[in-house]
């Protein structure tokens, strides 16, 4: 899948220097929720797992071919409130390196994994959430048609803490209006 500026592709091995260079920045992982690499074995080792998942994809600046940053849908868990989530039910997540923040990369890479999401996968509901505190990716969520859905406190998160979820959905049907697409 490919933009004017971005990639988005599998995960590669050979991406790991790469990944680490952005995702051991103290200001990247904590703010979704998750530790900074340690080291380059780490990484790789994520990419073999974690990030090997179906639509994990790397962000990659078509300039420099290099990965940025990671974004990808998982089925959705918990994040319905007090309803369980359906099998038609996504939740988007994303993050990206700190030198390439306010350039619009991630909402372009949401908005293209969206339309892969509704238009290819038939989805009829995509999730986001947020840690309080991080208006970023709020935003990113919001540029792409995003509706506050609820909150929960008290959080455990695998950090160890405990925060509030702000959680966001994208319908089928508000995507479609959005983007000019009948249903």
């Amino acid at each position: 899948m490919e933009t004017n500026r971005l990639l988005l592709r599998r995960w590669h091995e050979a991406d790991a220097e790469a990944l680490y260079r952005y995702a051991s920045d103290p200001a990247v992982g904590p703010a979704a929720g998750w530790p900074p690499h340690r080291s380059v074995a780490e990484s790789r080792e994520l990419i073999g797992s974690v990030l090997a998942g179906p639509e994990i994809y790397a962000i990659v600046q078509k300039t420099t071919g290099e990965p940025v940053g990671c974004i990808g849908l998982q089925p959705a868990t918990a994040t319905a409130g007090p309803d369980a989530p359906g099998e038609d039910e996504m939740e988007l997540g994303y993050w990206l390196g700190r030198l390439h923040w306010g350039q619009g990369l991630t909402t372009e890479a949401a908005r293209l994994l969206l339309a892969r999401c509704f238009g290819e996968l038939g989805m009829k509901t995509v999730w986001g959430v947020h840690y309080e505190g991080n208006a970023a990716s709020r935003r990113v969520m919001e540029k792409c048609g995003f509706a506050f859905h609820h909150t929960e406190r008290a959080k455990p998160t695998p950090l160890g803490d405990v925060r509030t979820e702000h959680f966001m959905r994208l319908t089928a049907e508000a995507w479609a209006a959005r983007n000019g697409r009948g249903r």
